[in-house]
């Protein structure tokens, strides 16, 4: 089987040629849930919308083994399912059904099925019973879990979040934490917040500067206090014991 993820000497440039991402390589096996980490500006975003095919670099990028390019772009965004920072640019229809049901029904599913994966991506993210409400009527948190239904409603085997956590308080912060443990796709997420990334995810890949710094598992990225310093990142409290 191919990985899930696998990234070959890729490298990003803005349009004004400001480097974003430099001979970037790794490889992400199916079921992992993986934290892509480092500062603001770090690259981390980027990389994302590298892997959903929405920004092309050179090198190369094969999502379930197809490469990611113009050609293969439907095939691909059929596979990883890409959440994005702002809920609200996922959230455009009269009402959290609606947007939900959107993705599917572009695929020209038969309704009974769309109607099935909607109520099944509402019951995964705790919405249900809440499909007729409009977006702006919801909370921070409930925001966000609707923007990730989005992306389940599309049964991706491999999903993509950016700043999950941003702007939520403790108790929307620990909901959508809840979210991604039950989550049984493929997850690659990018955070600032350490706190938040050592709550569900196995492995820690740090990017800063358009590069990878580091990789390997939580405990032992995280845990490693001068690392996490050089690149302007906390030592969560789950492993703060660990450091010396």
């Amino acid at each position: 089987m191919a990985p899930a993820i696998e990234i070959k000497n890729y490298s990003y440039n803005y349009p004004d040629g400001t480097a974003a991402l430099k001979d970037i390589s790794l490889t992400i096996e199916h079921g992992e849930k993986v934290v892509l980490m480092g500062p603001n500006g770090a690259g981390k975003s980027t990389l994302l919308l590298a892997m959903g095919g929405f920004v092309s670099g050179t090198g190369q990028i094969k999502i379930d083994g197809i490469e990611v390019n113009k050609k293969n772009a439907r095939r691909i965004r059929q596979i990883i399912g890409c959440c994005l920072e702002n809920p609200e640019d996922q959230l455009f229809m009269p009402t959290i059904y609606e947007d939900i049901a959107f993705g599917p029904l572009n695929l020209k599913l038969e309704p009974g099925i769309v109607k099935k994966r909607v109520e099944e991506a509402l019951e995964t993210v705790g919405l249900d019973g809440l499909g007729d409400k409009p977006p702006h009527h919801l909370s921070a948190g409930q925001k966000r879990a609707a923007a990730i239904a989005t992306i389940l409603s599309m049964s991706p085997s491999i999903i993509t979040l950016d700043e999950p956590n941003s702007s939520l308080d403790v108790r929307n912060r620990n909901t959508i934490i809840g979210i991604l443990k039950g989550l049984v796709q493929t997850l690659t997420v990018a955070t600032c917040d350490m706190n938040f990334a050592a709550s569900f995810a196995e492995r820690a890949i740090v990017i800063d500067g358009g590069q990878k710094i580091a990789d390997g598992s939580c405990e032992q990225i995280m845990s490693d206090e001068k690392l996490m310093d050089t690149h302007g990142l906390e030592v969560p409290w789950q492993f703060r014991k660990a450091v010396s």
